[in-house]
């Protein structure tokens, strides 16, 4: 879409405006403050910052041939992390850079002073006036503005060249002894110090759509001007600390006890002498100058594209019929600048925005991997970054050391810019934003692959599947019988073993030993069950891995666990729990007892633990759900069971013809997926997969989910059907979704506090529809934590 900017800015101006950027405080200012920290290797710390941008560099290069748009580091990291910190990254940006510009105006005041010191008493006067000016220049033009930052940029050159030539000569060899040591001490942390002279280099992708032939000359002018200024720090660096003797210019009171001061000029004192002087002095307040014009360029692009993705106020991206330029943004930019010069204490202020940066050229670095690994169709760079992705992950690691570096305030600094732009975003802008980053979706993709994995590893399972069914003294006739037949569906994974178990709960008894009584059933259970009438035609009819079904009374064991009883057991008989033995006769069949017990939770885990049952089916009871504070009987199982648990609202089964499987957080859960395809097969049943997300969800989000669906009828063994709902009233949606279905297969949700008091949408979804459901568990291992839980939610939920 036209965007009304003019593409007028060449090669040079773009090299230009990234150079100056660049050049600014950072030579001016920081090789004294450098020096104090690692002595004559203040050099090689130049070096090394310059190799620690790079990859921000390039990956900045290379997003920005992709999308030759203004905005620059908010647009990269916005279209590749999401809207949130795509909105700390450009309003952080956008501050720290009106913050530099105002530093370079005021900067100057030490070269001013070292020839006129009655001149200090006018530099805000003169500082704003400057950045007036600059601001009229970025209204009427930015080809003005790129064409008088290349002139100054030329000028300021010409002067540090004629200080390097002309120095060469007078280097002390002494002095420049351990220049590029890399082991002196202190030189980590000049390092850090000066990593914040390069900060420019990443500024030009803000003008990326005023750039002629972005995809040739972005890069070019990114790098060049990149090794072009490095060489240009170090060459200055160099003979600054081979000229001068900069320990005694401290101690004489010409530059301060941390190094700062108009270090450049006296070395122009030394080798050039007093018309030197003056020359360096023209120079540096053009760099300082040149930096302030190209910030505020740069920085008013920020305010434009935020406006065009609504987390600004929109008529931020009008654009001057007259000029080609985003007048109210740059007269935002501009006011801003004038503010914070005449009322803000710039020098303090502005280390924030200097560790502010660093976190960006991070963030420029995660944004790149984000773009690369989402697979975005649309991501089209005429430009790609080299040494992917090591390359960025060498930025990321050097950029995070180099912010521990600056120490804890700047850091702090860093982050309340950040928080503030994270307010500005949740109070204005998330209610106008309807995208999500590329990272986000490759995170999705990569997530939903994973669980892919994990479902198909447990349909590929081929031991047995042993099933559970605890029955209590509540549970009815019809739900013993339609709990028995899903057990049955479920063992026939492997030719596994049902034990229907009922366990009768009695007082405790003084004085005597707490120890369960397992006993032969025969009287508790129903008459089909004992075979005294017609079994149900599923019963029997049902085909076994090993066999036909055969229903026995099961054997007591003693407690050398051979066999030693019948299904007339003494009752007052107590009968230790052995485990079943691999080779165990009765495997395949329906096997039943009866559990006498003073506590049925626990009595139910460690039967499960000690017959290593891979399932356990409870029947839900509806009463306990008002029981949320202390926890009803069915939710102590839940919590102590070591394996996967299935419970079972039971409304009648007689067989499915389909079987809705929904999730409501997350991914499916693997063994959810197994239990409904198990009795879809046993049945004849198809599954429905029914995922809801938000009506304003993007594209993507509802595309990643249905590759997942299509991946998951993929390992399922029934036909399988997919609705993702676009709703923003999820249970309502999967309700009228899952409505006709003969069975609904959803999770049981944490049993944690907040959910006892705020409740679980998963248990109004069963109590809404008019279907048996059955509520899945996992084990212990294979649940996933809060953290994870919350993750999964914002990944594929709503």
């Amino acid at each position: 879409m036209p965007s009304g900017l003019k593409r007028d800015l060449g090669l040079a101006e773009t090299t230009a405006i990234a150079v100056g950027a660049m050049v600014g405080s950072g030579i001016f200012i920081l090789p004294g403050i450098a020096y104090v920290y690692a002595g004559s290797a203040a050099v090689l710390a130049f070096l090394i910052a310059a190799i620690l941008v790079l990859p921000a560099a390039l990956s900045a290069a290379e997003m920005a041939t992709a999308m030759p748009e203004d905005g620059g580091p908010y647009l990269f990291v916005e279209r590749g992390m999401g809207p949130l910190l795509g909105t700390i990254a450009g309003v952080g940006t956008w501050i720290m850079l009106s913050l530099k510009s105002a530093l370079a105006l005021v900067g100057g005041v030490p070269y001013l002073v070292y020839v006129e010191p009655s001149l200090a008493e006018l530099i805000t006067y003169l500082a704003v006036g400057l950045a007036l000016f600059f601001t009229v220049v970025n209204l009427v033009s930015a080809e003005g503005s790129g064409k008088l930052q290349f002139g100054i940029v030329a000028a300021l050159f010409a002067a540090l060249a004629w200080l390097i030539v002309a120095g060469v000569p007078d280097i002390q060899p002494a002095a420049t002894e351990g220049a590029f040591d890399p082991g002196t001490e202190g030189l980590l942390a000049a390092t850090a110090v000066v990593f914040i002279s390069y900060a420019g280099v990443t500024k030009v992708p803000a003008v990326a759509e005023e750039v002629k032939n972005p995809g040739r000359n972005l890069p070019l002018a990114m790098v060049g001007a990149l090794v072009i200024v490095a060489a240009l720090y170090a060459a200055v660096v160099y003979i600054t600390v081979g000229v001068l003797d900069v320990p005694a210019a401290i101690e004489a009171g010409q530059l301060q006890s941390d190094g700062e001061g108009a270090i450049i000029a006296l070395v122009a004192d030394e080798v050039l002498g007093g018309i030197g002087v003056i020359a360096i002095v023209i120079a540096a307040i053009m760099a300082l100058a040149s930096t302030a014009n190209a910030g505020i360029l740069a920085a008013s692009r920020f305010p434009l594209a935020m406006a065009r993705d609504g987390v600004f106020p929109s008529s931020l991206e009008e654009v001057s019929e007259r000029f080609g330029t985003p007048a109210n943004a740059v007269a935002l930019t501009g006011l801003v600048l004038m503010v914070l010069v005449a009322v803000f204490p710039i020098q303090a202020v502005a280390s924030f925005g200097s560790a502010f940066q660093i976190l960006v050229f991070v963030l420029l670095n995660v944004a790149l991997v984000g773009f690369r690994e989402g697979a975005v169709d649309d991501y089209q760079p005429e430009f790609r970054a080299p040494l992917y992705p090591w390359l960025q992950l060498f930025g990321i690691v050097g950029g995070g050391y180099v912010l521990f570096q600056l120490g804890l305030v700047p850091a702090l600094g860093a982050l309340g810019i950040a928080g503030l732009a994270a307010v500005w975003y949740f109070v204005y802008a998330r209610s106008r934003v309807d995208r999500e980053g590329a990272a986000r979706d490759a995170v999705r993709r990569s997530v939903a692959e994973r669980a892919v994995d994990r479902t198909r590893e447990l349909f590929d399972r081929t031991d047995r599947s042993d099933v559970l069914v605890a029955l209590t003294e509540e549970t009815s006739d019809p739900a013993a019988r339609d709990m028995t037949r899903i057990g049955l569906d479920v063992s026939r994974l492997g030719g596994g073993t049902v034990d229907l178990v009922r366990f009768e709960s009695h007082p405790h008894r003084a004085f005597t030993a707490h120890t369960d009584r397992v006993e032969s059933a025969d009287s508790p259970f129903t008459d089909w069950s004992d075979g005294d009438d017609e079994p149900p035609a599923w019963f029997t009819d049902q085909p076994r891995s090993d066999g036909a079904i055969e229903v026995d009374d099961a054997v007591d064991t003693d407690a050398d666990g051979t066999a030693g009883g019948s299904s007339e057991a003494d009752p007052d008989v107590d009968l230790p729990l052995e485990p079943l033995r691999p080779d165990d006769p009765d495997r395949g069949r329906l096997r039943r007892h009866v559990v006498n017990t003073e506590n049925v939770p626990e009595s139910v885990a460690e039967y499960a633990a000690h017959e290593s049952h891979d399932l356990v089916l409870l029947e839900r009871r509806s009463e306990e759900l008002h029981r949320r504070l202390l926890g009803g009987e069915t939710a102590r199982i839940l919590r102590e069971v070591p394996c996967g648990a299935a419970v079972v609202e039971d409304r009648g089964f007689d067989g499915a013809d389909e079987i809705a499987v929904v999730t409501q957080r997350g991914a499916y859960d693997p063994l959810k997926l197994l239990v409904a395809d198990a009795l879809a097969e046993e049945t004849g049943a198809s599954l429905t997969l029914i995922q809801a997300i938000p009506a304003d969800a993007p594209d993507s989000r509802r595309g990643a989910i249905e590759d997942y669906h299509r991946d998951l009828a993929d390992v399922c063994t029934v036909p399988v059907e997919s609705r993702v709902l676009e709703t923003d009233d999820p249970i309502d949606g999967i309700v009228r979704f899952a409505e006709p279905a003969d069975l609904l297969a959803t999770s049981v949700e944490s049993r944690g506090p907040l959910g006892d008091v705020l409740g679980r949408p998963g248990d109004e979804v069963v109590d809404r529809v008019d279907c048996t459901a059955v509520m899945v568990q996992p084990a212990d291992e294979q649940r996933a934590g809060l953290v994870q839980r919350l993750v999964l939610n914002r990944l594929f939920g709503t």
